[in-house]
């Protein structure tokens, strides 16, 4: 069945878009929801008529998109965490921390659903995590997991000197 999109969907268009979906999913959810309308003839003409009115709305959302983009892409983002030995944690770092951090330190509200594609952060240090700002429009922001970007380093060096010395005393006598 071929629908009239008057919003944005993911996977499928943006408004004013003709697409094709199930007859069921189009019935059931589209335009109960009034995402989309059904693409008659009439509806058609219409929305030829309305086609500038849509075109300087998606300028405008572009252009949010490229500042939002601007104010996060390249950015370092701390995210507190309980790190265990050897750098793992006791959990793991959600999109919904990643976002919240994201709004805290930077000042700039992001959709937990369009951080990382569902991907929790289970390692403490830095890791890249792309967020999707607008369609093709995504921004990379650099989330560091824990107050530094490494675990402690482990006491072992100073163990393996002590020993080097008993073993230089014990060879002595």
């Amino acid at each position: 069945m071929k629908v009239i999109l008057l919003g944005e969907l993911r996977g499928k268009g943006g408004e004013g878009d003709i697409v094709e979906v199930a007859q069921g999913y189009a019935e059931n959810y589209l335009f109960p929801q009034g995402i989309a309308q059904p693409a008659t003839p009439g509806n058609i003409k219409q929305l030829e008529e309305r086609r500038h009115n849509i075109a300087k709305r998606e300028e405008k959302r572009i252009a949010d998109a490229e500042a939002l983009k601007a104010q996060i892409d390249g950015k370092l983002v701390v995210v507190d965490a309980k790190i265990g030995e050897e750098g793992q944690l006791f959990g793991s770092v959600t999109t919904t921390m990643i976002a919240d951090a994201i709004e805290k330190q930077l000042g700039v509200e992001v959709d937990r659903k369009r951080v990382g594609k569902g991907q929790a952060l289970k390692t403490a240090g830095v890791h890249q995590v792309e967020v999707n700002i607008y369609r093709e429009i995504g921004a990379t922001v650099s989330v560091q997991v824990g107050k530094d970007a490494q675990p402690e380093p482990e006491p072992e060096p100073v163990v393996e000197e002590a020993v080097e010395t008993e073993e230089a005393v014990e060879a002595e006598e």
